[in-house]
């Protein structure tokens, strides 16, 4: 089995877009949740999310392929701009690389269907009494569609368009598991690197669900804060006064590279990838299991994977999305799994300060505990100001802490019961 490395990091997230901005606000506690401006929130119940705000995409996309923006996605759009930033990053001049070794595998989520464009064809389909008529819809619909609309909607078009821009024709595929898919993404092209089927892979996550209906049925869910609190206040997981998740957007694109290609061009090695485990709880729709069988095996099947030894682990980068029932979860997975040592074992959420990016959320999440092994720093959970006698571990609350960390790894647990875990460590060489 060949050596996974991580040599490229690219971060778009609400707050921070490139690699040093997204770090900086992380280690500096910073929050990009604020007042929702992409469409009007005014009169929904919840009106703040994480939202990517100014990016222009254009810079990553070659001459030839410019055409193709106008049908990409919100998501779409943050994936391709966040493999560039890591291609950027790893300095790897991927013209030069034989395009067959090159792989992409994403993680993301649904695609919000838009309605201002659907809204031509569903007018148009409709009686005088305004109800909608299917045969209409056959007969008129089709004249209002925009002719390439469904390509916006393929989840599997996030993958593609990082491929078709960088000219990746390796192996290429899309992880569509809720909250878990950016970690699973980032494990399964691990994978690939190992067996031998790719020398690089673009691995990581994007999603966007700031979207009028969905933000909406996210609310009507429950899943969301509705706190008075200042927007940058509302994420706080872990902490007593938590009342749900604040819904974020963004991308996270590792550049994973074999260790010994890595090595001999001279690339900076952030961390090498160890191992990943993935589980379902099979326990509810919307509710983890409170004993956190399903997350403990994912983790425990991660560390066997990466062949360490729970004791030897320094750090979590946690999942914790500030809902009441996930935070619990989570507490107890890391008991069962650490025993004793759980309460000496840092660990924190960045959903403090970025929200809950969903299928991104676990790729993100990836970058920053490369950068955590990388530059000795825990980011820490914001918020946390109020302790929760239930949630009793150590949350590396308000502050970053100095900690030169080994191994470590980060957790992503998603709704219907999807686990998933990777271990990564500082590279030795």
């Amino acid at each position: 089995m060949r050596r996974t490395v991580v040599t490229g990091v690219g971060v778009v997230a609400p707050n921070g877009i490139g690699k040093e901005a997204f770090w900086t606000a992380c280690v500096n506690g910073q929050s990009g949740v604020r007042p929702i401006e992409c469409f009007d929130a005014s009169a929904h119940p919840v009106k703040v999310a994480g939202e990517i705000r100014h990016l222009d995409v254009t810079p990553f996309v070659p001459a030839e392929h410019r055409k193709n923006i106008k049908i990409m996605s919100r998501a779409m759009r943050f994936a391709v701009a966040a493999a560039g930033l890591a291609v950027q990053d790893s300095g790897l001049e991927l013209d030069k690389e034989c395009p067959d070794t090159i792989g992409v595998v994403m993680g993301t989520g649904m695609v919000p269907v838009d309605l201002p464009e659907l809204m031509p064809s569903l007018l148009a389909s409709c009686d005088e009494n305004g109800q909608l008529r299917t045969q209409r819809l056959g007969e008129r619909g089709s004249e209002a569609l925009f002719p390439l609309w469904i390509l916006k909607h393929l989840p599997n078009m996030v993958a593609a368009h990082i491929s078709l821009t960088l000219n990746a024709t390796g192996p290429n595929s899309t992880i569509t598991t809720a909250c878990s898919a950016g970690t699973q993404a980032v494990g399964e092209a691990f994978r690939l690197i190992a067996r031998g089927d790719a020398d690089i892979v673009l691995a990581g996550g994007a999603d966007s669900r700031l979207d009028p209906l969905l933000l909406l049925a996210y609310a009507s869910l429950g899943a969301l804060s509705r706190g008075k609190r200042p927007p940058a206040e509302l994420s706080r997981p872990f902490d007593a006064e938590r009342d749900g998740f604040v819904l974020g957007e963004g991308a996270g694109v590792l550049v994973l590279e074999e260790a010994e290609r890595a090595k001999k061009r001279g690339a900076r090695i952030y961390a090498e990838v160890l191992g990943m485990g993935s589980s379902f709880d099979a326990y509810g729709v919307t509710k983890p299991d409170p004993d956190a069988r399903g997350a403990a095996r994912a983790i425990q099947w991660a560390l066997r994977e990466a062949r360490v030894d729970p004791k030897d682990v320094d750090y979590i980068n946690a999942h914790g999305t500030s809902t009441r029932l996930n935070d619990l979860m989570e507490t107890t997975a890391v008991k069962r799994v650490f025993g004793e040592k759980a309460r000496k074992l840092p660990l924190s959420s960045i959903k403090s300060m970025v929200g809950h990016l969903i299928g991104a959320a676990g790729a993100v999440e990836a970058a920053c505990l490369a950068l955590t092994l990388h530059e000795g720093i825990l980011p820490p959970t914001i918020n946390q100001t109020h302790p929760d006698p239930q949630c009793d571990l150590d949350y590396v609350p308000n502050s970053a802490r100095e900690v030169k960390v080994k191994t470590a790894l980060s957790t992503s647990f998603g709704f219907g019961g999807q686990n998933a875990a990777l271990v990564m460590r500082r590279f030795s060489g």
